[in-house]
Protein backbone atom coordinates (compact mmCIF):
# COMPACT_ATOMS: atom_id res chain seq x y z
CA UNK A 1 0.00 0.00 0.00
CA UNK A 2 1.28 3.47 -1.13
CA UNK A 3 2.25 5.37 2.36
CA UNK A 4 -0.55 8.29 1.76
CA UNK A 5 -2.74 6.05 0.36
CA UNK A 6 -6.61 7.98 1.63
CA UNK A 7 -5.68 10.72 2.80
CA UNK A 8 -6.61 14.38 1.41
CA UNK A 9 -3.82 16.78 0.94
CA UNK A 10 -4.75 20.47 0.47
CA UNK A 11 -1.45 22.08 -1.02
CA UNK A 12 -2.04 26.31 -1.39
CA UNK A 13 -0.36 27.45 -5.06
CA UNK A 14 -0.10 24.21 -6.21
CA UNK A 15 -0.34 24.67 -10.33
CA UNK A 16 3.29 26.30 -10.72
CA UNK A 17 6.56 25.18 -9.39
CA UNK A 18 7.25 23.88 -5.83
CA UNK A 19 3.24 23.30 -5.43
CA UNK A 20 2.84 21.04 -8.73
CA UNK A 21 6.08 18.93 -8.02
CA UNK A 22 4.84 18.24 -4.74
CA UNK A 23 1.04 17.81 -5.65
CA UNK A 24 2.62 14.90 -7.86
CA UNK A 25 4.69 13.61 -5.72
CA UNK A 26 1.73 12.76 -2.84
CA UNK A 27 -0.45 12.05 -5.37
CA UNK A 28 2.21 9.37 -6.76
CA UNK A 29 2.23 8.06 -3.30
CA UNK A 30 -1.86 7.69 -2.77
CA UNK A 31 -3.17 10.66 -1.81
CA UNK A 32 -6.11 12.97 -3.20
CA UNK A 33 -5.15 16.51 -3.83
CA UNK A 34 -7.13 19.41 -4.01
CA UNK A 35 -4.62 21.51 -6.67
CA UNK A 36 -4.93 25.42 -4.79
CA UNK A 37 -4.02 28.36 -7.61
CA UNK A 38 -4.83 31.90 -8.64
CA UNK A 39 -5.00 30.43 -11.90
CA UNK A 40 -7.41 28.14 -13.20
CA UNK A 41 -5.56 26.94 -16.07
CA UNK A 42 -2.41 25.32 -14.44
CA UNK A 43 -4.48 24.42 -12.01
CA UNK A 44 -6.61 22.37 -14.06
CA UNK A 45 -3.63 20.82 -15.85
CA UNK A 46 -1.85 19.96 -12.51
CA UNK A 47 -5.34 18.17 -11.34
CA UNK A 48 -5.23 16.18 -15.33
CA UNK A 49 -2.21 15.28 -14.66
CA UNK A 50 -2.57 13.34 -11.85
CA UNK A 51 -6.02 12.11 -12.89
CA UNK A 52 -4.44 10.89 -15.98
CA UNK A 53 -1.73 8.83 -13.87
CA UNK A 54 -4.82 7.41 -11.85
CA UNK A 55 -4.71 9.78 -8.81
CA UNK A 56 -7.76 11.80 -7.45
CA UNK A 57 -7.68 15.46 -7.75
CA UNK A 58 -9.83 18.85 -8.04
CA UNK A 59 -9.40 22.36 -8.02
CA UNK A 60 -9.88 25.24 -5.81
CA UNK A 61 -9.56 28.50 -7.68
CA UNK A 62 -8.75 31.84 -6.21
CA UNK A 63 -7.10 34.39 -4.28
CA UNK A 64 -5.47 33.18 -1.20
CA UNK A 65 -6.25 36.71 0.47
CA UNK A 66 -9.63 36.41 -0.44
CA UNK A 67 -11.32 36.71 3.30
CA UNK A 68 -13.31 33.35 2.32
CA UNK A 69 -10.62 31.52 1.12
CA UNK A 70 -9.68 29.17 3.86
CA UNK A 71 -13.72 28.40 4.15
CA UNK A 72 -13.53 27.36 0.69
CA UNK A 73 -10.24 25.58 0.37
CA UNK A 74 -11.15 23.42 3.81
CA UNK A 75 -14.82 22.76 2.40
CA UNK A 76 -13.60 22.10 -1.26
CA UNK A 77 -11.22 18.62 0.59
CA UNK A 78 -13.89 17.80 2.89
CA UNK A 79 -16.91 17.51 0.06
CA UNK A 80 -14.66 16.46 -2.06
CA UNK A 81 -12.88 13.67 -0.75
CA UNK A 82 -14.39 13.51 3.07
CA UNK A 83 -11.24 14.09 4.84
CA UNK A 84 -8.62 16.53 5.64
CA UNK A 85 -5.37 15.24 6.23
CA UNK A 86 -2.67 16.95 4.76
CA UNK A 87 -2.65 20.79 4.50
CA UNK A 88 0.88 22.62 2.52
CA UNK A 89 0.71 26.42 3.36
CA UNK A 90 2.96 27.10 -0.19
CA UNK A 91 1.60 29.79 -2.13
CA UNK A 92 3.18 33.19 -2.24
CA UNK A 93 5.12 35.85 -3.95
CA UNK A 94 7.96 38.45 -3.49
CA UNK A 95 7.63 42.52 -3.54
CA UNK A 96 10.61 43.92 -2.85
CA UNK A 97 11.98 47.31 -1.85
CA UNK A 98 14.46 48.93 0.46
CA UNK A 99 12.94 50.52 3.40
CA UNK A 100 12.69 53.44 3.16
CA UNK A 101 11.16 53.29 -0.42
CA UNK A 102 8.39 50.67 0.77
CA UNK A 103 4.93 51.67 1.10
CA UNK A 104 2.34 50.83 3.52
CA UNK A 105 0.52 49.02 0.88
CA UNK A 106 3.65 46.80 0.12
CA UNK A 107 4.98 45.35 3.34
CA UNK A 108 1.14 44.49 4.26
CA UNK A 109 0.91 42.64 0.91
CA UNK A 110 3.53 40.40 1.93
CA UNK A 111 1.93 39.94 5.73
CA UNK A 112 -1.72 39.11 3.82
CA UNK A 113 -0.28 36.82 1.14
CA UNK A 114 2.40 34.72 3.68
CA UNK A 115 1.12 34.74 7.08
CA UNK A 116 -2.73 35.96 6.89
CA UNK A 117 -4.01 33.87 4.44
CA UNK A 118 -2.76 30.59 6.22
CA UNK A 119 -4.12 31.45 9.12
CA UNK A 120 -7.60 31.70 8.06
CA UNK A 121 -7.11 28.66 6.36
CA UNK A 122 -5.17 26.91 9.34
CA UNK A 123 -8.46 28.45 11.54
CA UNK A 124 -10.76 26.88 8.95
CA UNK A 125 -9.39 23.61 9.10
CA UNK A 126 -9.58 23.69 12.70
CA UNK A 127 -12.84 22.59 13.69
CA UNK A 128 -13.13 19.53 11.41
CA UNK A 129 -9.36 18.60 12.59
CA UNK A 130 -10.84 18.59 16.69
CA UNK A 131 -13.85 16.13 15.02
CA UNK A 132 -11.52 13.71 13.34
CA UNK A 133 -9.03 13.46 16.19
CA UNK A 134 -12.19 13.00 18.45
CA UNK A 135 -13.65 9.86 16.39
CA UNK A 136 -10.83 8.29 16.65
CA UNK A 137 -9.51 8.43 19.63
CA UNK A 138 -12.75 7.45 20.81
CA UNK A 139 -12.17 4.47 18.64
CA UNK A 140 -8.71 3.44 19.91
CA UNK A 141 -7.07 5.18 16.78
CA UNK A 142 -4.03 7.10 16.47
CA UNK A 143 -4.24 8.99 13.30
CA UNK A 144 -1.41 11.72 12.40
CA UNK A 145 -2.27 14.66 10.14
CA UNK A 146 0.10 16.82 8.42
CA UNK A 147 0.69 20.51 8.19
CA UNK A 148 3.79 22.28 6.40
CA UNK A 149 4.31 25.80 6.19
CA UNK A 150 6.50 27.18 3.60
CA UNK A 151 8.94 29.65 4.90
CA UNK A 152 12.20 30.70 3.32
CA UNK A 153 15.76 31.49 4.40
CA UNK A 154 14.87 35.24 4.09
CA UNK A 155 13.01 34.43 7.19
CA UNK A 156 15.28 32.77 9.01
CA UNK A 157 18.26 34.38 8.33
CA UNK A 158 16.79 37.97 6.64
CA UNK A 159 17.80 39.54 2.94
CA UNK A 160 18.33 43.03 1.69
CA UNK A 161 15.74 44.17 0.03
CA UNK A 162 12.99 42.01 1.45
CA UNK A 163 11.71 43.15 4.56
CA UNK A 164 8.45 43.00 4.01
CA UNK A 165 8.61 39.26 2.37
CA UNK A 166 11.29 38.28 5.30
CA UNK A 167 9.30 39.60 8.16
CA UNK A 168 5.97 37.48 7.05
CA UNK A 169 8.08 34.22 6.54
CA UNK A 170 9.56 34.69 9.78
CA UNK A 171 5.72 34.73 11.09
CA UNK A 172 5.91 31.48 9.78
CA UNK A 173 8.10 30.11 11.67
CA UNK A 174 6.49 31.37 15.05
CA UNK A 175 3.12 30.23 13.55
CA UNK A 176 4.44 26.29 13.05
CA UNK A 177 5.75 26.64 16.51
CA UNK A 178 2.78 27.69 18.22
CA UNK A 179 0.40 25.06 16.64
CA UNK A 180 2.58 22.34 16.98
CA UNK A 181 1.64 23.24 20.36
CA UNK A 182 -1.89 23.36 20.36
CA UNK A 183 -2.50 20.84 18.09
CA UNK A 184 -0.34 18.26 19.26
CA UNK A 185 -3.04 17.10 21.10
CA UNK A 186 -5.10 16.13 18.22
CA UNK A 187 -1.97 14.34 16.86
CA UNK A 188 -1.10 17.20 14.02
CA UNK A 189 2.32 17.02 13.53
CA UNK A 190 3.10 20.87 12.52
CA UNK A 191 6.29 21.81 10.65
CA UNK A 192 8.08 24.65 8.87
CA UNK A 193 10.12 24.30 5.54
CA UNK A 194 12.80 27.18 5.14
CA UNK A 195 13.58 27.15 1.07
CA UNK A 196 16.99 28.94 -0.17
CA UNK A 197 17.30 29.07 -4.19
CA UNK A 198 15.28 27.55 -5.97
CA UNK A 199 14.22 27.19 -9.32
CA UNK A 200 11.28 29.24 -9.80
CA UNK A 201 9.80 32.78 -11.11
CA UNK A 202 10.45 34.09 -7.48
CA UNK A 203 14.20 33.26 -8.50
CA UNK A 204 14.46 33.99 -11.86
CA UNK A 205 16.35 37.10 -13.33
CA UNK A 206 14.89 40.85 -12.96
CA UNK A 207 16.00 40.49 -17.00
CA UNK A 208 13.54 37.43 -17.71
CA UNK A 209 10.54 38.19 -18.68
CA UNK A 210 9.30 35.36 -16.38
CA UNK A 211 10.00 37.28 -13.33
CA UNK A 212 7.08 39.30 -13.87
CA UNK A 213 3.79 37.72 -12.77
CA UNK A 214 0.58 38.83 -12.73
CA UNK A 215 -2.00 39.19 -9.99
CA UNK A 216 -5.42 39.88 -10.28
CA UNK A 217 -4.77 41.86 -13.35
CA UNK A 218 -1.78 44.17 -11.73
CA UNK A 219 2.09 43.13 -13.28
CA UNK A 220 4.24 42.24 -10.41
CA UNK A 221 7.93 42.37 -10.42
CA UNK A 222 9.33 39.02 -9.01
CA UNK A 223 12.59 37.67 -9.61
CA UNK A 224 16.39 38.42 -8.42
CA UNK A 225 19.72 40.20 -9.12
CA UNK A 226 21.38 38.54 -12.05
CA UNK A 227 24.38 39.52 -9.56
CA UNK A 228 22.87 36.57 -7.02
CA UNK A 229 22.09 34.22 -9.50
CA UNK A 230 25.77 34.51 -10.53
CA UNK A 231 26.96 34.40 -7.06
CA UNK A 232 25.09 31.00 -6.14
CA UNK A 233 28.50 28.42 -7.38
CA UNK A 234 29.92 30.43 -4.46
CA UNK A 235 27.29 30.87 -2.24
CA UNK A 236 25.81 27.74 -2.42
CA UNK A 237 27.39 24.88 -1.27
CA UNK A 238 26.58 21.95 -3.34
CA UNK A 239 27.23 24.61 -6.24
CA UNK A 240 23.30 25.69 -7.99
CA UNK A 241 19.93 27.01 -7.36
CA UNK A 242 17.84 23.57 -6.51
CA UNK A 243 14.65 22.52 -8.63
CA UNK A 244 11.20 22.29 -7.78
CA UNK A 245 11.00 18.33 -7.56
CA UNK A 246 14.26 18.87 -4.83
CA UNK A 247 12.18 21.40 -3.17
CA UNK A 248 9.34 19.55 -2.73
CA UNK A 249 10.94 16.99 -1.11
CA UNK A 250 11.79 18.27 1.54
CA UNK A 251 8.16 19.33 2.05
CA UNK A 252 7.59 15.66 1.66
CA UNK A 253 9.27 14.15 4.19
CA UNK A 254 7.18 16.20 6.81
CA UNK A 255 3.96 14.47 5.43
CA UNK A 256 4.57 10.87 5.27
CA UNK A 257 4.27 8.80 8.38
CA UNK A 258 8.11 8.61 8.84
CA UNK A 259 7.71 11.99 10.26
CA UNK A 260 4.68 11.39 12.79
CA UNK A 261 6.88 11.84 15.99
CA UNK A 262 8.48 15.06 14.57
CA UNK A 263 6.68 18.43 15.25
CA UNK A 264 7.52 22.49 15.49
CA UNK A 265 10.21 21.77 13.63
CA UNK A 266 12.13 23.88 10.59
CA UNK A 267 14.33 22.45 8.15
CA UNK A 268 16.25 24.53 5.85
CA UNK A 269 16.45 23.38 2.28
CA UNK A 270 19.25 25.75 0.77
CA UNK A 271 21.69 23.27 -0.71
CA UNK A 272 24.06 23.67 2.18
CA UNK A 273 23.50 27.36 2.86
CA UNK A 274 23.72 28.27 6.90
CA UNK A 275 24.06 31.54 7.31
Amino acid sequence: MSKLSGKVALITGSGRGIGRALALKLAGDGASIVVSDLDETPAEETAKEIRDAGGKAVTCIGNITAPDFGDRLVKTGLEAFGGLDIIVNNAGYTLDGVIQKMSDDQFQTMLDVHVVAPFRILRAAAEPIRMFAKKEAAEGREVFRKVVNVSSMAGTNGNAGQVNYSSAKAAMVGMTKTLSKEWGRFKVNVNCVAFGFIQTRLTTSYDDPASKITIEGKEVQAGVPGSALAALPVMVPLGRAGTPDEAAGGIYLFCIPESDYVSGQVLLVGGGISI
